[in-house]
């Protein structure tokens, strides 16, 4: 018999806290009875711990955390409601066997303790993506110790490795555990929401809602990543992790409540468990996923058309060794002729991995363009560390060729699907490519060019438009 005896999706807007909300939580009235439903069925489950998965605690790009204090604390203070205040007593036995298995199955995994958040200049308190189901839950149930983790950027297949290194831990101390996953669903379902209105957001949340009550892990694992990230979701990543506790388990969901009443999609579902035995040493759903990205990313090499083949066939040779790759020599004419602004992308597992690029040429040629800013896009960007060896099999690339910008007077001569946009003010400027995921409205548009310019948006600025010809 498994000791996993519940797993249930919370959604996390502070607003549903009486407290908080003070009278504005009453549009939400679905949400609140559906967690005070879920806080009761877990209350029935009298689990000894409960592990919870959030997206807003204190997260680091390439490794999983664990809190590591043995109490773990938070307040609303934030949020106007200081006297709501919440403490329990951390797990440590079974976050340290979490560690432990993490460490010796190759998985990133490290325990944030007083002295690491320091160190990181991290908050202390629980954050409210862990403290609003835990304010339901804890006014129903209060007999239980806490593990409290916050995913990473990592690609779902190590979030769903690790969830199957949870599960090992929890049976290997025989630990009754309820599993909670925070997220919230598309945060731009409407044009008042908070991150702006993406037609993209209810799909997103459509698809979301149909695989909890399926249960298709598969479809889960390869959701599209620029549906997400265009749905501005933060559920995804815990969801992962949630579904690899629960491999091998064939759950189906229990959708309590649905509704997106500020803009933002919340949804409360338990899942229904049939946890027959024990975690085996290997997955088929993680194994079938691999394979499957394996099989879509060497479909998609075989249909790259010159100029990406150089990007990539650059960095590889690069990283392997070759500090000067020779261009080939049956490129077409038109690269080694023509010049041009060049940028070079590198996607891994559907994210953002590098993007370096040229406005105007800076080199004798396009082919000459793509060879430097490959390996610039590989190594040089400094939102990422360089690509290792081991990644050069998972990238993905695109070539963005630029035509010349010209100057416009008015935001309303852009159009973000047609043209990418310059702006300048002083030494100061930025560019942002056109037709991008996420990016819907010219406002959108605007917002994040000047933020990469680091112009303000009371400062005057000049503005140039451009197309690409893009190369995937």
């Amino acid at each position: 018999m498994s000791n996993i005896k519940g797993a249930f999706i919370f959604p996390h807007p502070p607003i549903i806290v009486e407290a908080v909300g003070r009278g504005h939580e009453k549009a939400a009235q679905n949400t609140i009875d559906a967690a005070q439903e879920a806080a009761r069925r877990i209350a029935e489950q009298k689990p000894e711990t409960i592990l919870i998965v959030t997206p807003h605690g204190n997260m680091l790009a390439d490794a999983l955390t664990i809190s590591g204090d043995s109490i773990l604390y938070g307040s609303f203070d934030s949020f106007g409601a200081p006297e709501v205040k919440l403490e329990f007593d951390n797990d440590l036995e079974l976050a340290e066997e979490i560690l432990d298995i993490a460490e010796d199955s190759d998985v990133v995994a490290i325990s944030l303790d007083k002295e690491m958040r320091k160190a990181y200049k991290f908050a202390d308190e629980l954050d409210h993506g862990a403290m609003v189901p835990l304010y339901f839950i804890h006014k129903q149930y209060q007999s239980f110790k806490l593990v409290h983790i916050t995913y990473s950027m990592l690609p779902h297949q190590e979030h769903y490795d690790f969830g199957r290194i949870i599960r090992k831990a929890i049976e290997k101390l025989n630990r009754n555990t309820v599993i909670i996953c925070s997220g919230d669903l598309s945060h731009r379902l409407t044009k008042d929401a908070p991150a702006g209105y993406s037609p993209r957001g209810k799909e997103y949340d459509e698809q979301y809602v149909d695989i909890i009550k399926s249960g298709d892990v598969n479809k889960l694992l390869n959701m599209d990543c620029e549906l997400s990230e265009a749905a501005g979701e933060c559920a995804l990543r815990s969801t992962v992790i949630m579904y690899g506790i629960l491999d091998g388990c064939k759950p189906t969901g229990e959708i309590l409540s649905y509704e997106g009443p500020f803009g933002v999609g919340y949804c409360v579902a338990e899942l229904h468990l049939n946890c027959t035995s024990n975690i085996g040493e290997s997955s088929e759903i993680l194994e079938r996923y691999i394979n499957e990205k394996k099989k879509k990313l060497e479909e998609i090499r075989k249909e790259e058309d010159s100029y990406v083949a150089l990007a990539r066939l650059t960095l590889e040779a690069f990283i392997k060794g070759d500090n000067q790759p020779d261009i080939p020599s049956d490129i077409p004419s038109e690269m080694l002729e023509n010049r041009a602004g060049v940028f070079v992308s590198l996607k891994k597992h559907g994210e953002l991995r590098g993007c370096i690029g040229t406005i105007s040429p800076t080199t004798n040629s396009i082919a000459q363009e793509i060879v430097q800013n490959a390996v610039s896009a590989g190594t040089g960007d400094p939102r990422f560390f360089p690509v290792e060896r081991d990644e050069l099999e998972e990238l993905q690339y695109s070539v963005d060729v630029l035509m010349k910008p010209e100057a416009i007077e008015d935001a309303k001569q852009l159009d973000v699907k047609k043209y990418g946009v310059i702006v300048r003010s002083g030494y100061k400027s930025g560019l942002l490519l056109p037709n991008l995921e996420g990016v819907d409205t010219v406002e959108e548009q605007l917002d994040i060019v000047l933020q990469k310019a680091g112009i303000s948006k009371g400062e005057s600025y000049k503005m140039e438009r451009f197309e690409v010809i893009r190369h995937k």
